[in-house]
């Protein structure tokens, strides 16, 4: 992926700041997540040169800020015990900063749940989200508005899985 951050120069015009991959990436072996972009609710100074996606990547954006990424499911490898799924996907959460998510894992290792509004749009593949009482298929270019709810996003086909999400720090009840 290609990502193309833009700005201003001193005198005030539009400019390219940065022009490449993602800063960061983490779990590539299970398909992966890639940061784009972050903002922490502060004023972002649009002059400066700072890839704000080059920090470690946690699954939640902080108090009042955003992340915006993109990420890959691979197909769930056939006959895994559940045990050893749950501690896979217990490992991967821990390593973004997330085992506090994972509040409810009967139905599915990898559901979780975060005080976040997330727009995410299925790019290619073939997906379920899983909720805590229903699932839903999805199908390339349907979209998801996922607000604070356990959930879980499931590969069906035998390819990788590519979505796109925006993540918003929220308060929610």
């Amino acid at each position: 992926m290609r990502r193309i951050i833009t700005g201003h120069n001193s005198e005030g015009n539009s400019i390219i700041t940065i022009d490449g991959p993602p800063a960061r990436s983490i779990g590539e072996d299970v398909g992966g997540l890639f940061e784009i972009w972050n903002t922490d609710g502060n004023l972002i100074d649009t002059t400066d040169s700072i890839d704000r996606a080059d920090t470690d990547i946690v699954l939640s954006p902080p108090e009042n800020g955003s992340k915006f990424r993109y990420f890959q499911i691979n197909p769930t490898p056939e006959g895994v015990p559940i045990e050893i799924m749950q501690e896979i996907a217990a490992d991967a959460f821990k390593k973004i900063g997330a085992a506090h998510h994972r509040i409810d894992t009967s139905k599915h290792p990898a559901m979780h749940k975060t005080d976040t509004i997330d727009y995410i749009i299925l790019l290619k593949g073939d997906v379920t989200l899983i909720l805590d009482e229903e699932e839903v298929r999805l199908k390339p270019h349907d979209v998801v508005v996922q607000r604070g709810t356990n959930h879980a996003w499931v590969n069906n086909g035998d390819e990788p899985a590519l979505l796109i999400a925006v993540l918003i720090d929220s308060d929610l009840r």
